[in-house]
């Protein structure tokens, strides 16, 4: 199957004692079954399945409860750059430029969606739509039943790398928000993120002040608030009705690569080896996390943890309101893409080819931090993260 790196393996059960605060965490299993670097991670919304899509050209079903392999989807002619498994199916992209649509229970390929004409980057499964974004500077909507392109969003000058959906119950007292089908939200190494009236394909605003590629984004829907992220070292609020800049938070000193929206708090990773807490309704940075010795690729905020994982291969949990670390997780070789957290396992999926699940046991499960603002109803968060170099900047 094409690829880039080969590493080839098995399924390995590693028990080992249980690692002291701060050391080597407890590595329950390792699945080295891919012979190429794990590019994305996905849970089902029901917890009981993990999908791994891989630098080899396929994607793994897992398990929760025993950490088998119980599917194998092959396919694919080049490298399955992002997956999404919900209950009852399984979404892989690939630089094929298709995406798959698979049964969950057989490993077979449902559907194939065709249209794009360079590397899918990102999907996005939500309202009974697929989306998708790619390197051919399109995103584009289809129907997950039918396997065709219901509308096509072009405008863009270079590639759209990560996108978010917010459906029109989702934006209380927004105009007209039935009629546009709800919104989608993009970002684009062009430096811009835009705002698209999902039903009629049109722009509904263009999202300008980055002045690097646009790496990351998450959505707060009741405020109407988008977080970008960008190699210009900076997260900036957008309103996406109106399209007005609302605040930048500027203590950074690399890229920002990806987000993590969790009750009125954003927590960044940075290029800089560092982690960043901001109240979203000020831009005010409270808390660093500065344990890291390479980029953090990867953030998941739970009970009271807040989870990286880093091109140092390392996983870390840290205390998310004082920021102590209180746990490293080693055994990977390479960068890790990906990171979940599922009943007290951490699943961690690298460039090493393997997902590994750790004993989080013992960490303490703390509630969420307050909110800095009156309480809101509970956030949809999309929450992107782009490990792929960023394609040279192309004036908006």
């Amino acid at each position: 199957m094409p690829g880039r790196p080969s590493v080839a393996g098995r399924s390995l059960l590693v028990s080992r004692p249980a690692g002291r605060m701060g050391g080597g965490g407890s590595a329950l299993r390792v699945c080295a079954d891919h012979r190429g670097g794990i590019n994305w991670l996905s849970l089902s919304p029901d917890g009981q399945r993990l999908l791994t899509g891989s630098e080899d050209g396929t994607a793994r079903l897992w398990s929760t409860a025993d950490g088998q392999c119980c599917a194998l989807l092959q396919g694919h002619e080049s490298y399955v750059t992002f997956c999404q498994l919900e209950d009852e199916a399984a979404f892989t992209c690939s630089a094929d430029r298709t995406i798959r649509k698979w049964d969950v229970r057989t490993g077979q390929c449902l559907q194939v969606f065709r249209g794009h004409t360079s590397i899918v980057n990102r999907i996005l499964v939500a309202n009974n739509q697929l989306f998708s974004s790619s390197y051919d500077r399109t995103a584009r909507a289809w129907s997950v039943d039918k396997g065709q392109v219901a509308q096509e969003f072009r405008g863009h000058r270079n590639c759209v790398l990560t996108l978010a959906y917010s459906a029109p119950w989702d934006l209380p007292g927004a105009p007209c928000a039935e009629e546009v089908g709800g919104l989608l939200v993009t970002g684009s190494t062009d430096g811009t993120a835009k705002v698209w009236q999902v039903a009629s394909g049109c722009c509904h605003q263009t999202l300008r002040g980055h002045t690097g590629a646009v790496l990351c984004l998450v959505l707060d829907t009741p405020s109407h608030t988008a977080f970008t992220g960008s190699t210009d070292a900076t997260i900036r609020a957008w309103d996406i009705l109106s399209g007005e800049q609302l605040r930048v938070f500027r203590e950074h000193q690399g890229s920002v690569i990806c987000l993590e929206l969790v009750n009125r708090h954003v927590y960044s990773g940075s290029a800089d080896r560092t982690v960043k807490c901001w109240l979203a309704d000020t831009g005010e940075c409270v808390r660093t996390f500065a344990a890291h010795r390479h980029s953090v690729s990867a953030l998941r905020y739970h009970a009271g943890t807040l989870f990286t994982g880093s091109g140092d291969a390392r996983a870390r949990a840290f205390d998310a309101q004082s920021g102590a670390l209180q746990r490293v997780f080693r055994g990977h070789a390479f960068v890790i893409n990906c990171i979940q957290v599922h009943e007290q396992v951490l699943y961690t999926a690298s460039h090493d080819g393997a997902l590994r699940l750790w004993d989080v046991r013992g960490l303490p499960c703390a509630p969420p931090p307050r909110p800095a603002a009156p309480a809101r109803s509970r956030s949809r968060l999309f929450s992107n993260k782009v490990g792929c170099a960023a394609a040279p900047l192309q004036p908006a």
